[in-house]
């Protein structure tokens, strides 16, 4: 079975960085896929992409060694089953708030005994492998997202949730949820220590954390933090930024103060 680079790179201790494709488009996933990130994340969440798109999405990034996961829309076991048997090497789970919820979201990437993942890893033996079932449930990753006041009450439970691979945090919805402004790159000192408590708990229980980003400066420092993995912005939000910083620059004027018009 193809190995899972990010479980490697992890436990070698090397940081690495993911790439968030919100655009509905194969051919935008294989560019990006091609400029060398560790890992690309379609988003069936917030982006605008749907099954059928993001299955030609994974097969686009197939092309590459970057691994590819996804972020599904929300706890639905059923979702979860289709996009790993779509060949995504990786589920982030928006929004769980204890640990049953999230024993429900492990359960459904893990095949039987250790879960009740339905057999029938359609692609997913195209990309990984005949012997796909034999080594899915240690090789696919199960990441919790950790983004509500409810996630931090529960976090120990959630934590020790068995066969949870690691924890991502969201830093808008915590930001939102704590009664801060809900931004990427949060500087409210209400928002960066619960983003810190959750790390620290994270490594403690031994699992791996991420968080996503919206500048590169600010990537650095959580990488330096001591986050596993980081996500910058998205393609569409660079598209955005790129595309404000091109007209400024050919009006002679600077870019809007306010970023992006897009998440």
């Amino acid at each position: 079975m193809r190995q899972n680079a990010l479980r490697q790179a992890w436990a070698q201790g090397r940081r690495t960085a993911n790439w968030w494709l919100s655009i509905p488009s194969s051919f935008a996933a294989e560019v990006m896929a091609h400029q060398g990130w560790d890992s690309l994340t379609i988003d069936l969440q917030h982006g605008v992409v749907d099954y059928q798109t993001a299955v030609g999405m994974l097969q686009a990034i197939s092309t590459t060694e970057a691994v590819p996961m996804v972020r599904v829309p929300w706890l639905d076991p059923g979702i979860v089953m289709k996009m790993l048997d779509a060949g995504s090497y990786g589920v982030i789970c928006p929004m769980i708030n204890n640990a049953a919820e999230a024993e429900t979201f492990v359960r459904a990437c893990r095949y039987p005994p250790r879960g009740n993942r339905s057999m029938g890893p359609i692609r997913a033996t195209l990309y990984a492998g005949e012997d796909y079932v034999r080594h899915a449930n240690d090789t696919v990753l199960a990441i919790a997202m950790i983004e509500t006041a409810q996630a931090l009450d529960d976090l120990d439970g959630i934590l020790a949730t068995e066969g949870l691979d690691g924890i991502y945090v969201g830093p808008s919805d915590l930001a939102n949820a704590l009664g801060c402004p809900p931004v990427l790159d949060p500087v409210e000192p209400k928002v960066t220590s619960a983003v810190e408590r959750v790390l620290r708990a994270a490594k403690k229980a031994g699992l791996w954390a991420g968080i996503h980003t919206g500048a590169p400066a600010y990537a650095r420092r959580m990488h330096q933090l001591g986050f596993d993995f980081i996500s910058l912005a998205s393609d569409s939000r660079l598209l955005a930024l790129k595309s404000q910083e091109s007209l400024a620059e050919i009006r002679g004027a600077a870019a809007p103060s306010g970023g992006a018009r897009t998440y």
